[in-house]
This record gives structure tokens, C-alpha cells and sequence, in this order.
């Protein structure tokens, strides 16, 4: 048996993870909550700052149709005067003319004074108060008993006129153009009804389609002016908030521009301030490690003389790195362009970096295309970007490996260099890792022989400034190729010999002394080719 006291076992399921909301999510939540609170605090379920903006055009349309209106007024009154006693279509007319002077004065005091919620919402409650009794006015001469004279078809015309008038006129307020226009048409279509025959009962109905037809237009009128509105709201923050990212970018740029000011002016100061105690340094590591003010007691101090050095020289080819690779990146670098020779640059490179290769069992291969012309760039560049690519390529092939340098002609004109290897090999998504400042693959972390991560970046942006492609292609655990090209531009044709009897060179008469007056030579290009 179990024992009572025993609690049960509760098996406690894996909760689901729950995402964290996408901004674009927090911007809907937030905008319907906004829409929600508005739709509470307004008075026809928008906006309330668009039920102002609704008024004030409102105001404005029965200001600029103040004329119209009165001019309609008149007419009906003396139109109908003619049928009636003139006493009461004046008395008719001029009580019209105050419902008209009122709802003027309104309007132009609505748009004098400044908006508010409330007082929005009186002066809503005020309109349509003045065109109701504006209705019924109209209501009044249009169901007067002496009119029984008056034809059917002059009464319908101008219970048209007066719904479709009123309906332009209080589009921007659905509420008053419905208390504008409804009594007139319920009050005409009853006047029609109740005589009984069939043709009034058409014109009853004609009458109460009329004023659902001016009533439905006047909504649509509403529905558009107040869509125009948001789109214009809409627009407003649009350029509100591009003015503030314009803001916020200018800032960031002025930041960054000081900066760079300050990055620039650091590595001015820095390199001249680490410099000077690194020459102290390797001279004074040099002299002990050459022991030329005589042998050292302790063998073992030679070989501390000797770490310093190197370690000296490691640091120094260090900052140069990195003040090569921050000019370029500012754009100050300056390339000091001569005829050089891309075969002998990469052949001297070998040279230096063979004894380097041999100690590690690596063979170097030379595969050069003879009688290539020169090439137009600066030779200091091109040889770091020959040092720097086959330093990498030694630094990871293994002992036993092979080293193949490539020179010669593109398919366009220009020349091209390879560096290839049987190294390990850079992953596929780690090649733009590589290619980036102080980036370093997973290779390069796990070799004893870590580096900066500054070769590659500098070589590339070295080669883009000679106008050429850096291109590197690696398969893991089979080799990496490095291939670098030159422009068809930038190579140099070869000069055409002189005949015997070509005249000498003069000097062109300008003017200036003998010794201004001398002979510019300049390298012959390729077509195509500036000087």
C-alpha cells in the first residue's frame, strides 16, 4: 500500500519557448493601442486631432459658399413671394438670412481660436444645431399650406437643390449634413404621401432615395477627405522622422569625422613615440647579440639578446601594419609609381623568404612568363603584397609541402600574380573573415605562428588601389591560391628604336632659361594608358 503522507509525483512538461516580438510586431501592437485610445477620446471615432482638421475645413467650405447660399436664399424668397404673401416669404427670408449669419460668425470665431478637445466638441455640438435649424427652415416654406399652388415638379427641384447644396456643404460633418437635409426629405416625401395618388407616392420615394443618395455621397466625400488627411499625417511623421535619422546621421558623422581626427593624430604621435624606443631597443639588442664590445660571460645572455631583437623587429613590422593599413583606410596612402618589374619583384621576394621555406621543407616553384614589359605602379607596394602572400603561404603549408609562383599575361592585356600552396585551407565562410582587418580563420588561431590578421586586408586594399583584383580561392585540406592582376593600363609597351637619321632631340623654345629648358620624358603606355 502507498503511504498517505506521500505526495504525488508531478510530472512538469517542457515549457515552449516564446520569441521575443519582432520590432515591425511592436510597432502594430503599439499602433493599434494608439488607434484604440483615440477612437475612446474623440467624438466621431477618429483621430481627435483630425475631428479639428475635419471642422476647420468644414468652417472653411460654408465660409467660401457664404455667398452662394445667400444668393439662393434670396431667390427662393422672392420666388416664392410671387405665390404667396410677400409678408411671410420676407419674414421666411430674413429668418434664413440670420440661421445663415450665425453659423458665418460661428465658423469664422471656430477658426480664430486655438484647437482643443473640448472645445472641438462644442463647437461640433454647435454646428449641427445651426443646421438643424437650417432644415427646418428650409422644411418650413417648402410644406407651407399656400403652396398648394405650386407644381410637384418645382417643389421636387428645389428640395433637390437645397439637399444637394447642403450635403456639399457639410461633407467634412456627416452628422450635420444629415440634420441639414433629413428634414427636408422626410417632411417631402410625407407632404407627397399623404395625397394619396400613385404618382405622389413615386415622388415620396424619389424623395427618400434622394436624400439617402446626397447622404451616401456626403459619407464618401467624408471617407476621402478624412483618408487625404491621414496620408498627409502620415507623410508629416515620415519627414519627421527623416529629419530626425538626418539629425541623428549628421551627429554620427561629425563623431566620427572627430574620430578620425583623433585616430589620425594618435597614430602620428604613437608612431613616432613607440619608434623612438624601439630603435633603442634592436641597436642596443644588436650590439649584445653581436657581442662587438666583446663575449658575453653567460652564453645564455646571447640568446636573451637575440629574443629581444626579434621581438623587437616583430613589434616594429607590427605598428608599420597598422599604420599602413589606417593611412589606406583614411585614404592617405600614396602610391610612388615607377616602371618596375613584376617578374624581378616576385623573384628577389622568393629569395628572401627561400631560406625561410628550406628550413621548413617547403619547395618553391617559379613559373614566370619571359620578356613580360614593365609594369607602371610602386614597386615598395607591390613587393609587401608579394611578402605578405607568400609568408601566409609558408606560415601554413606543412613540411614536405609545395609553393608554386605564378607570373605572367591576362586574357585582357594585363599581368597577373599567383601564389598557390598545399596548405591546409580556409573554409568557405571564413574567407571574408580572413579578408577583414585583424580578422583571423580558425587555422590561423590554432597555428603556433599567430599573426595580426593585417597581411591579406593590406594586400588587397594595396592592390585595389592599383586599380587591380585581389581574388583568393581555398579548398579545405587541399591548398590555397591567391591570385592578384593588374590592369591592361598599367602595362608599359615596349619603346620603338630610333633610326640613324632621326634628328636629336631639342629642347621645346619657351622662353625659359637653358637650364628650365629641358626634355620631359615620360613612360609610354598601352592604349588606353594616362601618364
Amino acid at each position: 500500500m502507498s503511504n498517505p503522507a506521500e505526495k504525488p509525483e508531478v510530472v512538469q512538461l517542457p515549457a515552449e519557448p516564446v520569441s521575443a516580438p519582432s520590432a515591425s510586431s511592436r510597432r502594430a501592437a503599439a499602433q493599434r493601442v494608439r488607434e484604440a485610445r483615440d477612437k475612446l477620446t474623440s467624438t466621431s471615432g477618429t483621430r481627435p486631432a483630425f475631428d479639428a482638421e475635419m471642422l476647420r475645413q468644414y468652417a472653411q467650405t460654408r465660409l467660401s459658399a457664404s455667398y452662394v447660399v445667400m444668393l439662393l436664399v434670396v431667390a427662393t424668397g422672392v420666388l416664392f413671394g410671387l405665390w404667396m404673401q410677400p409678408v411671410p416669404a420676407a419674414a421666411w427670408t430674413v429668418g434664413m438670412l440670420c440661421i445663415h449669419g450665425a453659423m458665418i460668425r460661428s465658423c469664422r470665431r471656430f477658426l480664430t481660436e486655438p484647437a482643443s478637445p473640448a472645445a472641438t466638441r462644442a463647437w461640433r455640438t454647435r454646428f449641427v444645431v445651426l443646421d438643424l435649424l437650417y432644415g427646418l427652415c428650409w422644411m418650413a416654406i417648402l410644406i407651407h399650406p399656400v403652396l398648394d399652388m405650386v407644381t410637384e415638379t418645382l417643389m421636387m427641384f428645389l428640395m433637390l437643390l437645397v439637399i444637394a447644396v447642403s450635403s456639399m456643404l457639410a461633407a467634412n460633418l456627416p452628422i450635420a449634413a444629415l440634420a441639414a437635409t433629413a428634414p427636408v426629405a422626410v417632411a417631402m416625401a410625407l407632404s407627397f404621401a399623404v395625397t394619396g395618388s400613385l404618382d405622389n407616392y413615386i415622388l415620396a420615394a424619389l424623395a427618400l432615395a434622394a436624400e439617402g443618395y446626397f447622404v451616401l455621397l456626403a459619407h464618401r466625400l467624408h471617407s476621402s477627405t478624412f483618408a487625404t488627411l491621414e496620408a498627409r499625417a502620415e507623410k508629416d511623421a515620415l519627414i519627421g522622422e527623416l529629419e530626425q535619422a538626418k539629425a541623428i546621421s549628421d551627429e554620427a558623422r561629425h563623431r566620427a569625422e572627430a574620430a578620425n581626427v583623433a585616430k589620425s593624430r594618435f597614430l602620428a604621435q604613437m608612431s613616432h613615440e613607440l619608434r623612438t624606443p624601439l630603435n633603442a631597443i634592436l641597436g642596443f639588442s644588436e650590439v649584445m647579440k653581436s657581442e662587438i664590445f666583446g663575449a658575453h660571460q653567460v652564453p645564455v645572455y646571447k640568446e636573451y639578446s637575440a629574443d629581444i631583437h626579434n621581438s623587437g623587429v616583430h613589434l616594429l613590422n607590427l605598428i608599420n601594419e597598422i599604420l599602413d593599413l589606417s593611412r589606406i583606410e583614411a585614404g592617405r596612402y600614396e602610391l610612388n609609381e615607377e616602371a618596375v618589374s613584376l617578374v624581378g619583384i616576385v623573384a628577389d621576394c622568393h629569395h628572401l623568404m627561400k631560406l625561410r621555406a628550406s628550413s621548413r621543407g617547403i619547395t618553391i616553384h617559379e613559373v614566370f612568363e619571359q620578356a613580360m614589359p614593365r609594369l607602371w605602379a610602386d614597386e615598395r607596394a607591390i613587393r609587401q603584397v608579394v611578402l605578405n602572400l607568400l609568408s601566409n603561404s609558408i606560415k601554413f603549408t606543412p613540411q614536405g609541402g609545395e609553393i608554386w609562383l605564378k607570373a605572367g599575361w591576362t586574357a585582357s592585356g594585363g599581368q597577373y600574380l599567383s601564389v598557390k600552396d598545399t596548405g591546409s585551407g580556409i573554409p568557405e565562410d571564413e574567407i571574408p573573415v580572413v579578408l577583414a582587418s585583424f580578422g583571423q580563420g580558425s587555422n590561423s588561431i590554432k597555428s603556433a605562428e599567430q599573426g595580426a590578421g593585417l597581411g591579406l586586408p593590406i594586400a588587397k586594399n594595396l592592390i585595389d588601389l592599383h586599380g587591380g583584383t585581389f581574388t583568393l580561392k581555398s579548398k579545405l585540406r587541399i591548398g590555397t591560391e591567391v591570385i592578384v592582376t593588374f590592369p591592361p593600363e598599367r602595362v608599359m609597351s615596349a619603346l620603338a628604336p630610333l633610326s640613324d637619321d632621326s634628328p636629336p632631340l631639342q629642347p621645346e623654345s619657351s622662353g625659359l632659361p637653358d637650364e628650365k629648358r629641358r626634355p620631359r620624358h615620360k613612360p609610354i603606355m598601352s592604349a588606353g594608358t594616362g601618364s
